[in-house]
């Protein structure tokens, strides 16, 4: 029997063995990936701790049972200001640089149209006259 013979009668299962020990080894990595981030979660969790709630919400745990999850966490969003959460509601833990970066506008390029910029001159709003005759200028350059 030569190997183009063998290949043509056993090759597609020689195939799907390999995939199938693939995507075994994959699921199996993966799922030891996400129990340790899991478990590295739960140690971080603590009274102190800044988070980011699933809402997008950045705050301070006050509050926290992590032997109970069925129990609301207490988080501080501002000073004095403090919510009830689902433990599963965190999101994960930030530290400060994580927060710092998250919160810095991002840079304007060329691109950005004018009217998108923020104002860099503290002069007082437009009124409504004003706003009125920027908006026709604007419509009679966009029609010529």
């Amino acid at each position: 029997m030569d190997f183009s013979t063998f290949f043509a009668n056993y090759g597609l299962f020689i195939v799907i063995a390999l995939l199938l020990v693939f995507m075994i080894f994959s699921t199996r990595r993966r799922t030891q990936k996400m129990k340790q981030e899991q478990e590295q979660k739960q140690r971080e969790t603590v009274p102190g701790a800044k988070v980011l709630l699933q809402g997008g919400l950045y705050g301070t745990i006050t509050e926290f049972d992590a032997e109970n999850l069925d129990k609301p966490a207490r988080v501080e969003l501002a000073p004095g200001v403090e919510i009830e959460v689902h433990s599963q509601a965190i999101l994960r833990v930030v530290n400060d640089e994580q927060t710092a970066a998250t919160e810095t506008p991002a840079p304007l390029d060329d691109h950005t149209p004018l009217d998108d910029r923020p104002s860099t001159d503290s002069a007082a709003p437009e009124t409504e006259e004003e706003t009125r005759a920027r908006l026709e200028r604007d419509s009679d350059d966009n029609s010529k």
